[in-house]
């Protein structure tokens, strides 16, 4: 048996075919530029070769019926028919207060996630269509949500309201939901694992660094505050999105540039963050300017560091005991220069990086130990892997023993998990740089 996951962006289709009986990865793949004059697909298939092409998707329809082709395909796909398909898993941006877990898809669940549009306008309307497609397309085939809210609403009401009119919650559904639930969870189940401890009993603050960003504080196991909003664009200064801001910044730049509302909101998530104060958004980029002497890519860099900082430092106060921080995504995976200036300042709280340690933990593969023997609290890198979270969820409500994250076994919270896809990936890096091995976490995946 096997399972497809898909994430149906605005203009994308990302997708995963796992095989669930040898636990391994069979093929990734992404269509872009959906709904545009053409679109794009590429696919990489493990033992072949990869296969990319230009195609007409003015739906995702099209776009997942040429997927559902290609994973077929005798030269590039991976399965020999539809029919090994069990289940089909959904990355879903909003669950509002509706879906407080992964759910099996229906004609009501759909109705509901129709009624949550306008909390996520831009991609709860790709999500719906890829789902409806799926079922179009392979109607005896089970379909799974896995919301990136769902994880933090666990949080209490001090937490997730906001200090304004309270009819806005009543009426409108205005609070604090948070985003990034999926990564969130992974890891602190990871860092559980690397502490030898149970997740009831381990506090952790998770920092998901990637053009998008956000922290979360996650006590004896449970999300007690984020940082993202009712939208992503609270919290964390991003590749695009500004993060925390004066609100009364918007009634008085539109009144003095006649903007609409409209374009407040494109400006504020997509020309601000590091783009809106040095024109670049790829940390790799910001970094090399800013080491090439560019005074605005400094400055960005150094905010970005410092709003990080700032969330670390709050959570910690908020979990009173912390057992460690925690670096994911993009940037927190290969950031080392910003997981440096994100945590300098904070030895005096306990938290103390191996500067060697970081530097050498740039890599996809391997889970590492970057703190010092000194630092009270453990700083880990833990690359994330949302796509395992949704096969899982997605496997467990097909069989009908999917229970919520505190109760329910996945396999990545053992220690004896060993995940295949990156295990020779992590091999072969080891072998290039043997100083690798020294950094590796105890109970890490060899």
């Amino acid at each position: 048996m096997v399972i497809l996951v898909l994430n149906c962006g605005s203009s994308s289709a990302k997708y995963q075919v796992y095989d669930w009986n040898h636990k391994k990865v069979l093929s990734v793949g992404v269509v872009e530029r959906i709904g545009l004059e053409y679109s794009t697909i590429e696919q990489k298939s493990s033992g072949k070769e990869t296969y990319s092409a230009r195609f007409s998707s003015p739906t995702h329809k099209e776009a997942i019926e040429l997927v559902l082709k290609m994973i077929c395909d005798p030269k590039y796909g991976v399965i020999n028919n539809l029919s090994e398909i069990g289940a089909i898993g959904h990355r879903v941006l909003h669950g509002g207060e509706v879906f407080k877990q992964s759910a099996l898809v229906d004609e009501n669940t759909l109705k509901i996630l129709k009624d949550l549009i306008p909390l996520g306008p831009l991609h709860m309307p790709a999500n719906i269509m890829g789902i409806e497609a799926c079922m179009a397309l392979l109607p005896n085939v089970p379909n799974a949500i896995v919301m990136d809210t769902a994880f933090h609403q666990t949080m209490d009401s001090e937490a997730f309201m906001y200090a304004l009119p309270k009819e806005w919650y009543t009426k409108y559904n205005v609070r604090r939901y948070g985003f990034h639930g999926t990564s969130h969870l992974y890891c602190s189940k990871r860092a559980s694992v690397l502490l030898g401890k149970k997740a009831k009993d381990t506090n952790v603050v998770i920092a998901h660094i990637g053009n998008g960003a956000s922290v979360s504080a996650v006590k004896n196991g449970i999300c007690i505050d984020t940082s993202m909003g009712l939208t992503p664009l609270e919290g964390l200064v991003m590749g695009t999105r500004s993060g925390d801001m004066d609100p009364a910044i918007m009634p008085y730049i539109m009144k003095n540039t006649n903007l609409t509302a409209s374009e407040m909101d494109t400006i504020l998530n997509k020309k601000s963050g590091l783009f809106g104060i040095c024109g670049l958004t790829d940390r790799r980029d910001v970094e090399e300017a800013m080491n090439k002497g560019n005074k605005d890519a400094e400055l960005a860099f150094k905010m970005e560091a410092r709003r990080i900082k700032k969330y670390i430092g709050s959570y910690m106060f908020l979990l009173g005991k912390v057992d460690a921080l925690v670096f994911t995504a993009g940037v927190g995976e290969f950031g080392s220069t910003m997981r440096e200036m994100a945590t300098m300042g904070l030895e005096e709280f306990g938290i103390v990086l191996d500067k060697k340690a970081n530097a050498l933990a740039r890599s996809r593969n391997g889970e590492f130990l970057i703190s010092s023997k000194k630092s009270k609290i453990k700083v880990f890198v833990i690359p994330t892997d949302e796509e395992l979270v949704i096969t899982e969820d997605a496997v467990a409500l097909m069989k009908g023993t999917y229970k919520d994250h505190m109760h329910f076994k996945y396999s990545f919270a053992s220690p004896k998990f060993v995940n295949k896809a990156r295990q020779e990936g992590l091999r072969e890096q080891v072998k290039k740089n043997p100083q690798l091995k020294k950094i590796i976490a105890e109970n890490s995946w060899k």
